[in-house]
């Protein structure tokens, strides 16, 4: 893991991603390809959901049509695809720290915003399931109120716009490499939380990469530190996974991995 450089600079707002940063989309997308790719008598390959992650769905599904030589447009499969996405969206859960983070964020005072990939539309919807979130972002830009998606950095740009903030004091939260490239071409600061275990190799670009939302150190930033720390272990956070819950003990959730 990089360490965060020392603190140079104060940020004033955060820009998050939503798809793989704060809700945790792409075992739902997998598990759809998966099912539909048998209607063209092919097998979705696990390893190749890195060509699709963080692009725009016109992108993602261009991807698919070429990788599997489907016998459709990507306007085509798209349209398939859509109905069959939006009636999963509701049982989406949020990522271990999101609404920790957009809690904490809120109550502080500390400008939000939402850029994805996704349509304004899609990311209405999304949000909706997760109480208090749409009411917490000053702003919710959508890929298609931009000419380019991620990794141009016009979405994040625009972002800065609406915020009215100078793009050197947004601090950008990524999951994906479009999505840390987009920030980092915006001359903003980038934290990476990579979605796709083992691809930690290719974040190089971004100022520092963690391994979920509960190691973020807002206060590396110049942004309030939270409050629900002790002695400098994960927060005492209710898991939403159903069992026991999981007190913080020990190195965070690198220890945890995945809570029994």
């Amino acid at each position: 893991m990089s360490m965060a450089k020392p603190l140079s600079k104060l940020m004033s707002c955060v820009i998050l991603d939503l798809d793989g940063t704060l809700i945790n989309t792409d075992g739902i997308v997998c598990d759809v390809l998966r099912v539909h790719l048998v209607k063209f008598g092919k097998k979705w390959d696990g390893k190749r959901a890195h060509r699709i992650v963080g692009k725009t769905p016109y992108e993602a599904a261009a991807a698919i049509v070429e990788d599997y030589e489907l016998p459709v447009t990507a306007d085509e499969f798209l349209s398939e695809l859509t109905p069959i996405f939006s009636k999963k969206w509701g049982s989406i859960k949020a990522q271990p720290g999101a609404n920790r983070l957009i809690n904490h964020l809120r109550s502080h005072g500390v400008p939000i915003a939402l850029a994805s990939n996704s349509s304004k539309e899609n990311i209405e919807t999304k949000i909706s399931f997760h109480r208090g979130w749409k009411e917490s972002f000053s702003v919710i830009l959508g890929g298609d109120e931009v000419t380019n998606g991620k990794p141009s950095p016009e979405i994040y740009l625009e972002a800065a716009k609406r915020l009215k903030m100078e793009t050197s004091t947004c601090l950008v939260i990524e999951d994906s490499l479009p999505g840390v490239t987009a920030g980092k071409a915006a001359g903003m600061e980038v934290v990476a939380v990579p979605s796709l275990p083992k691809q930690t190799d290719v974040f190089t670009s971004a100022d520092e990469v963690i391994n979920s939302l509960l190691d973020l150190k807002l206060e590396k930033w110049g942004l309030p530190a939270f409050e629900d720390w002790v002695e400098g272990t994960l927060p005492i956070e209710p898991w939403s996974i159903g069992g026991p819950v999981i007190k913080g003990f020990g190195r965070g959730s690198k220890v945890l991995g995945i809570p029994t």
